[in-house]
């Protein structure tokens, strides 16, 4: 994705809308963030991430698409070998059959009131699972919106919590390029929910933040 005749110009342009901010310029700085109308295995990248449960045991919705695509008998045996993962953190396995070289599984929290921690461990499985990224030298990512489907995080706070850890994580390494991509489906029948995640996170994203720097 570093090499600019692969670059894909409908995407470069999304970018320069999502930021206001020249495509020249995002693409000499070749970090950014991106919403995408699309299903968590239809954008080839270094990583992608899976919306994990504690015991990384194979579950429903994101968990249960990326166990199937990988290959359930496998991803299991390397997860059982990592044995747990605590919320708010993240490990790491190889993809197997998935189009991504590994699989990042981010734990994040069950909404209880928000008075539990789930703030902090939110940001946490967003921001362990950028540095997994760092620590592997993997420069692109393809994320879920960690912990609003069954777990029932408020999706605008939960948007929140996922573009404030990855401007974050972007400013304090300012030295690793990386493309970090959260992917939407808006079908009904896949997320009755992904419409209003999408335009949320949209939302989100183009707030000002006068300490966030590109």
């Amino acid at each position: 994705m570093n090499d600019t005749k692969n670059i894909d110009w409908n995407m470069v342009n999304a970018i320069g809308r999502a930021f206001g901010e020249d495509n020249e310029r995002m693409l000499r700085n070749k970090t950014y963030i991106l919403i995408e109308d699309a299903g968590i295995l239809d954008i080839p990248a270094d990583a992608i991430v899976n919306a994990a449960n504690s015991a990384l045991q194979e579950g429903g919705g994101v968990c249960g698409i990326i166990f199937r695509r990988a290959g359930s008998e496998e991803l299991q045996k390397a997860c059982e070998k990592i044995g747990h993962c605590d919320e708010g953190s993240a490990v790491i396995t190889p993809a197997f059959n998935c189009p991504a070289k590994f699989i990042i599984h981010a734990v994040g929290p069950h909404w209880i009131d928000g008075m539990h921690g789930e703030k902090d461990k939110l940001y946490g499985a967003y921001k362990k699972s950028l540095e997994l990224c760092k620590e592997n030298d993997l420069h692109s990512v393809v994320f879920p919106l960690i912990s609003a489907g069954i777990f029932g995080y408020p999706i605008y706070d939960a948007w929140c919590q996922a573009i404030y850890a990855c401007k974050n994580f972007i400013n304090s390494n300012p030295d690793f390029k990386i493309h970090i991509i959260f992917t939407i489906p808006t079908n009904p029948k896949v997320d009755r929910d992904g419409k209003k995640k999408f335009d949320t996170g949209n939302e989100v994203l183009g707030k000002e933040s006068p300490n966030i720097k590109f």
